[in-house]
């Protein structure tokens, strides 16, 4: 495996946790209109798109469908999908063109991986280059993946110290 550059791993890691900057022009379309400013942005609504790995054995979706299914009666206007990186769909192209089509022009995704990698600090910025290419009107932002969350990795602690306990080691 490649070694990773120490610093575009920390530009990935920022625009990781931080999105566009705040102070970056508005995003223009094709035709050169304005993009839609702020307000008709949150009227739009938003889509928060749970972003898996993807895997050939179509088990493997299980855990993440059931995840959206629980979470989608809750998110009240925000839409919620699950889109995956690569051998299955739906794409995060595919979101992406569905959201447009649905009028919601922002996309806050939710890595659910474990720590930063190659897919964090590479593909992942890789695949958002290439949903805003022919949609430069979404607003495109990407959350820290799920394993940074403190949270998390304190469920995994208890899950093996329980396992420990339980003689099944």
């Amino acid at each position: 495996m490649p070694e990773l550059d120490p610093v575009a791993f920390r530009a990935a890691e920022s625009l990781l946790r931080n999105g566009r900057p705040k102070d970056a022009e508005p995003l223009r379309s094709s035709d050169s209109r304005p993009a839609i400013d702020g307000a008709s942005r949150a009227a739009q609504g938003v889509c928060l798109v749970l972003l898996a790995h993807g895997s050939k054995d179509p088990r493997w979706r299980v855990p993440f469908e059931r995840i959206v299914d629980a979470v989608q009666g809750q998110s009240g206007k925000t839409k919620v999908r699950l889109a995956y990186m690569e051998f299955i769909q739906p794409t995060l192209m595919d979101v992406a063109r569905e959201c447009v089509e649905q009028q919601i022009l922002r996309l806050k995704i939710l890595p659910l991986f474990l720590s930063i990698g190659t897919h964090l600090a590479t593909d992942i910025p890789e695949q958002v280059n290439e949903v805003r290419a022919p949609f430069p009107q979404l607003e495109v932002e990407v959350l820290a993946p799920v394993g940074e969350d403190p949270r998390l990795a304190g469920l995994i602690q208890q899950m093996v110290i329980e396992r420990l306990n339980d003689g099944q080691l």
